[in-house]
């Protein structure tokens, strides 16, 4: 939010999946850690639903395996960030995946 982007926040992995397709997105950042229905699942369903499977997809969690990362990225994840993450670090994959250029003079 601070670099200008509109966020929206779910609890659940069900209601984040229902809310993305309700009102599609730009990009999702996306916990493996949910409840009810964990990252994985949601991101398999909305690699698997033709209106948002072409949706930019940024795992970001603190499962730090290779298996993890292996599977979020074989599911259809276009990056994997693991916890504690550098924000400048996910505002620069969020500006590559979006195509758009990075907020100048940032350096957090």
């Amino acid at each position: 939010e601070r670099d200008g982007y509109q966020v929206a926040r779910f609890a659940t992995g069900r209601e984040g999946l229902e809310g993305i397709l309700d009102n599609p997105p730009d990009l999702v950042i996306l916990d493996l850690n949910l409840p009810d229905l964990d990252g994985l699942g949601v991101c398999r369903e909305l690699r698997e639903t033709p209106a948002v499977a072409d949706l930019p997809i940024i795992i970001l969690t603190a499962r730090v395996t290779e298996s993890d990362r292996v599977l979020g990225l074989d599911l259809g994840a276009d990056d994997y960030l693991t916890k504690p993450y550098q924000e400048v670090d996910l505002v620069e994959k969020v500006s590559e995946l979006l195509d758009l250029p990075l907020v100048p003079g940032r350096q957090d």
